[in-house]
């Protein structure tokens, strides 16, 4: 009986320990979130910014046009950038957004070029005919995003130097209120008409027109880096919001369920203590009954 208990009282003490342990991680998953979701809306006004800027260069010249030799091939290869996770205990997370990626790309005719970033992907993708050709590791903070895209974006250079892609697609999970996330998908590239049309559709701030000044090719061509990185950014800080969201829901299931394993342990080990205690009683009734009994 006394194994039994001690037992029983190691596995509470396994449980309390492990009760802590999720609870850290809880708080750490809540304050990423918090520090991802805050870069996000930081970027809502440069954004805007970005955008008001190329809608002043489209408007005041129409000749303007987008790097073109940069942009555009004759070679039918997709690029395709895709956000996971490099940590585990994050639910469903890479699963979903591989069947995403999966199920969108496959009305895509031609070659896809994949860039993955999250080390968990590369496994997945493996089962399905999508392979990675690049992958990089997700930034542990909000300061190292930057890095990142500049790295992805350079990769991107790259290939179209080499004419190997003309449309680059961006595939990541955005935060949802109703739910913890939902995966989501962007055209990066090429920058086409219907893009321009849509800038050129933005109101303009203020009743003074605005004026690109000399060198407008130039100005142009820098409105449209700092989009792209503007949309990787966010892209990046979405995702990793997102992973931190579907880890504290790991970790609240796991608090619920070690909360009620421990209320489950407790009450058999105090069942077992009481039992113990029950024969221990009646082994001293039993004594005190025998030197009780009248001697013959």
């Amino acid at each position: 009986m006394s194994e039994n208990v001690a037992n029983l009282r190691y596995k509470i003490t396994s449980a309390q320990t492990l009760g802590a342990v999720v609870r850290i991680m809880k708080i750490m998953a809540s304050s990423n979130i918090s520090q991802y979701e805050n870069a996000v809306r930081s970027l809502d006004d440069y954004y805007r910014t970005v955008q008001l800027g190329l809608s002043a260069c489209f408007l005041q010249s129409d000749a303007l046009e987008v790097s073109q030799n940069s942009y555009q091939h004759s070679t039918p290869a997709i690029g395709v950038i895709i956000f996971g996770s490099d940590q585990g205990l994050v639910g469903q997370f890479n699963e979903a957004m591989v069947a995403f990626v999966a199920d969108t790309l496959a009305s895509f005719p031609g070659e896809k070029i994949v860039l993955t970033v999250g080390d968990r992907l590369k496994a997945l993708l493996a089962e399905t005919e999508l392979v990675a050709k690049s992958d990089f590791m997700l930034p542990n903070s909000v300061k190292a995003i930057t890095a990142l895209v500049g790295k992805v974006l350079l990769e991107i250079e790259i290939q179209q130097e080499h004419q190997q892609i003309n449309q680059v697609y961006l595939f990541h999970h955005r935060p949802e209120s109703n739910s913890v996330y939902c995966p989501t998908s962007q055209q990066l590239l090429p920058l086409d008409s219907t893009w321009r049309k849509n800038l050129t559709s933005i109101h303009w701030p203020s009743i003074n027109l605005p004026e690109v000044m000399p060198k407008r090719q130039r100005t142009l061509s820098a409105f449209v880096r700092e989009y792209l990185f503007v949309s990787l950014f966010r892209a990046c800080a979405e995702s990793l919001a997102s992973e931190n969201a579907s880890r504290l829901a790991a970790m609240q299931r796991a608090e619920k369920n070690i909360d009620e394993l421990q209320y489950e342990l407790n009450r058999a080990f105090y069942r077992l203590r009481q039992s113990d205690i029950d024969e221990e009683l009646f082994d001293v009734l039993s004594g005190f009954e025998a030197l009780s009994k009248p001697v013959d």
